[in-house]
């Protein structure tokens, strides 16, 4: 079912609600309707085979009544993703905007103008006692900040306390309130006393508020960049296309622009050259060559002449196509591109478990390690253990030692870790896909990061998967006709590639020898035989048509001179297709099916990472040996059905060992999913996103390579945010706490603190980023 949202015009009642629902529900092909009266929308369920949403807004159109008339328009609801990215962005910008409207005078008014001499004098002026100008300036500055702009502390912290958890919100709340507070009886004993000096730290509340929240601001507009790749995806598609109507003899009638968002199933659609392709379909009228770095990453523009596929979002280059739309709206490659990235980037990885886990312990350690700093400092103060000089001007020593308990409760904040892992996956999903590499998420890259062993499958992974028969042999005394009318009779109602290519080959035989009208017989009780091949009754007789496995289970006996045929193809990494009539070997095919040409490249440098390569087919042992021998494989199971792909699986897996299973996502599902990491190769259009944890678009078997490196790069980008996250909190903690002050009088100040904290979150979020720059390892061998 696919889904469109229509805004309606006209509407100004109930019952005009209800007359348009009673119209669109009594459409063919609709399944849902769902109206918003007070916006004016409908919302319909429809099958893009039966309707589209051009007819849906001329059924709106019919049922309008005598002079009220109804008028519907495409509605395309805003990507909520979207807007919540740029809501949390303008919030955190107003947010710190507004604090440094009030701290940054603060800041002035306690750090600048009291140096600049006679500038800050007036700040010194006495209004009650010991309260100054300038004290009362800061309180009234600060008290906005830290209740206000600092509620979001306040009420994150209220949860986190709630669900007897702490988190960053709880020290910033801890430490900015004993600033505050501290500072508000500072003031509040100037005001009644007439010798008391005291020093307030509102600027310290005010600035380290202020510091945070511009971390937080660059945090956000660091992960919106982390998402750009994302972006770049779903703009790739035309915003309008090019409508053809054309009658019964395929002469164009008419030609009409339209949004992409109205074309329906089987509509054809003219692209222009220097055009972008507006939705998935067939070419049926024209040649050219199509860009499809975009979706692939292929850089060669690749030829597409009537009965090619052509994707959404590519770039038409030379020649006028047209072309019949096939998958429109949310069933597009692109579209199910942009929604397995989506997913990829929402999905959390194993490895946060670990910062979630630091954090639980982190913070009540922090609070202690606070509270001990605090009289560590405070109690030999009162004590006199140390020389009264350290103690700096305007301060007494439990205000030291109080700036010394907030700055490593400030310092120590771990923010940053729940950063490390979200921004390096979201950076590395969005980098994969626009190289044509989908992986599934955190889950997928950390597997795919301890992979230890590969799964192949042979034909259309190591094999280009378009097999070519180069021979064909009769051992008994049908007439080739025959013979060929018989094979194609049986294999034609199967979708193996082998067998395509031997239902080919027959009918061109059968053009040679005898007449070139063919009349294809129908087989009855055609049944495919997993992994062996397929039989059927043509006409009175019982054609069977597979390998050796095949015949050997229907009982048929293989005679010397066709095992010697079979062993001399095997030999030459051929694969024999056995025909038997009436439990007789009537003639054979050999078929071959050539290495991609980056197979044995890939296979060694995988090797050389330390993965062991394995060979998975149904095809016999002979062939297999050969192809496995050509690319370098140690290891073959040979003649294995789907479901044995799964087992042999599941037996490495009792092993110990993390398997990948590189397959073409159709017959090896089960192996798919069996794998600690399945990966479907050359998916193109028909994504197998189910069975697969990474999907390769492309059929370039260079892609392998690139989803475990990009995992691995990934995983210990991910490791080293760890350290940047909590390298600031264990070098900063002994600053903060004092350690250096007795030797070189070294302190952090509180509002330092802030800025270190904020610096690690930023550091985090460019070491992220530093991902982008990924190069594929053989990208250079393929060039």
């Amino acid at each position: 079912m696919n889904k469109v949202h229509l805004k309606i015009e006209g509407v100004n009642s109930i019952e005009d609600a209800t007359t348009i629902q009673a119209f669109l529900e009594s459409s063919q092909g609709v399944n849902h309707v769902e109206m918003d009266l007070a916006e004016h929308k409908v919302t319909i369920n429809y099958d893009p085979d039966l309707t589209g949403p051009r007819s849906l807004i001329q059924r709106v159109e019919e049922a309008s009544l005598g002079p009220i008339i109804y008028h519907a328009s495409l509605y395309v609801p805003p990507r909520r993703r979207e807007t919540e990215k740029l809501q949390e962005i303008r919030t955190y910008r107003n947010q710190f905007f507004m604090s440094c409207l009030f701290s940054v005078p603060v800041f002035l008014f306690s750090m600048v103008l009291p140096m600049l001499h006679p500038y800050g004098n007036w700040l010194e002026y006495r209004i009650q006692n010991m309260l100054s100008i300038g004290m009362l300036l800061r309180w009234i500055l600060c008290t906005p900040v830290q209740f206000i702009v600092g509620r979001r502390f306040y009420v994150g912290s209220y949860h986190a306390l709630r669900r007897k958890s702490a988190n960053m919100d709880v020290l910033v709340a801890l430490g900015t309130n004993a600033a505050y507070f501290y500072s508000v009886y500072i003031v509040i004993k100037a005001m009644t006393s007439k010798k008391f000096e005291g020093q307030d730290f509102f600027e310290t509340s005010a600035m380290l508020i202020s510091f945070i929240l511009l971390g937080k601001y660059l945090e956000v507009l660091a992960k919106g960049k982390t998402s750009d790749a994302l972006a770049k995806l779903t703009e790739l598609s035309p915003e309008t296309a090019y409508l053809i109507t054309r009658d019964s003899d395929g002469n164009v009638v008419s030609e009409m622009e339209i949004s992409t968002e109205l074309i329906q199933r089987n509509d054809v659609i003219k692209i222009v050259p220097g055009a972008k392709v507006p939705v998935d379909g067939i070419v049926i009228d024209g040649q050219s060559h199509v860009n499809e770095s975009m979706i692939t990453g292929e850089a060669r523009p690749i030829a597409k002449r009537p009965g090619d596929k052509v994707i959404g979002g590519t770039m038409n280059e030379n020649g006028c196509l047209l072309v019949k739309a096939t998958h429109v709206g949310s069933e597009t490659a692109l579209s199910q591109i942009v929604q397995l990235v989506e997913a990829a980037q929402l999905a959390r990885a194993p490895v946060q478990k670990l910062a979630d886990q630091i954090s639980k312990f982190f913070v009540p350690t922090v609070v202690i390690a606070a509270f001990i700093t605090w009289l560590g400092w405070f109690i030999p103060g009162e004590a006199g253990l140390y020389p009264s000089h350290w103690i700096p001007k305007a301060m007494d020593g439990f205000e030291l030692a109080l700036q010394f308990g907030i700055s490593v409760l400030v310092v120590a904040c771990p923010c940053a870790l729940g950063l490390a892992t979200p921004t390096a996956v979201m950076v590395a999903t969005g980098k994969g896909a626009s190289q044509g590499v989908l992986i599934k998420g955190g889950d997928a890259l950390e597997k795919a990061y301890k992979v230890k062993t590969v799964i192949f499958d042979k034909t259309g992974t190591l094999t280009v998967g378009k097999p070519v028969v180069v021979s064909a042999v009769l051992f008994s005394s049908f007439s080739m006709e025959e013979f060929c009318d018989m094979a194609t009779a049986a294999e034609v109602n199967s979708e193996h590639p082998i067998a395509k290519a031997v239902v080919e080959h027959a009918k061109r035989l059968r053009q040679k020898v005898g007449s070139s009208a063919v009349h294809v017989a129908e087989a009855k009780d055609f049944e495919v035989h997993t992994g062996a091949g397929v039989s059927g009754k043509v006409g009175e007789k019982m054609v069977l048509v597979g390998n050796k496995r095949l015949m050997r289970a229907c009982n048929v006996t293989i005679g010397t001179e066709v095992e010697n045929y079979i062993s001399e193809n095997e030999q030459l990494a051929r694969t024999c297709v056995l025909v038997s009539i009436d439990g007789k070997i009537a003639g054979a095919f050999a078929v071959t099916d050539p290495v991609k040409p980056e197979a044995g490249r890939v296979i060694s440098y995988l090797h050389s990472m330390g993965i062991s390569a394995i060979m998975v087919t149904g095809d016999n042992w002979a062939t297999a040996a050969a192809i496995a021998k050509e690319v370098g494989i140690g290891k073959v199971f040979a003649e294995t059905d789907p479901m044995g792909k799964a087992d042999r699986i599941k037996d490495l897996q009792g092993k110990g060992i993390t398997v990948a299973m590189v397959g073409d996502g159709i017959n090896d599902s089960p192996a798919l999913v069996a794998a600690d990491v399945g990966m479907a190769i050359g998916a193109g259009t028909d994504v197998a996103i189910e069975a697969a944890d990474i999907v390769l678009i492309k059929s370039n078997l260079e892609d392998v390579v690139t989803a475990i490196d990009l995992s691995r790069k990934t995983i210990l980008r991910i490791r080293l945010n760890y350290v940047w996250a909590l390298g600031y909190n264990i070098l900063g903690m002994p600053i903060a706490a004092g350690i250096l002050y007795p030797f070189i009088g070294i302190r952090l100040p509180p509002w330092l603190a802030g800025a270190c904290m904020a610096a690690s979150s930023i550091s985090v979020v460019c070491s992220s980023l530093l991902l982008q720059s990924y190069k594929k390892p053989l990208h250079s061998a393929n060039s």
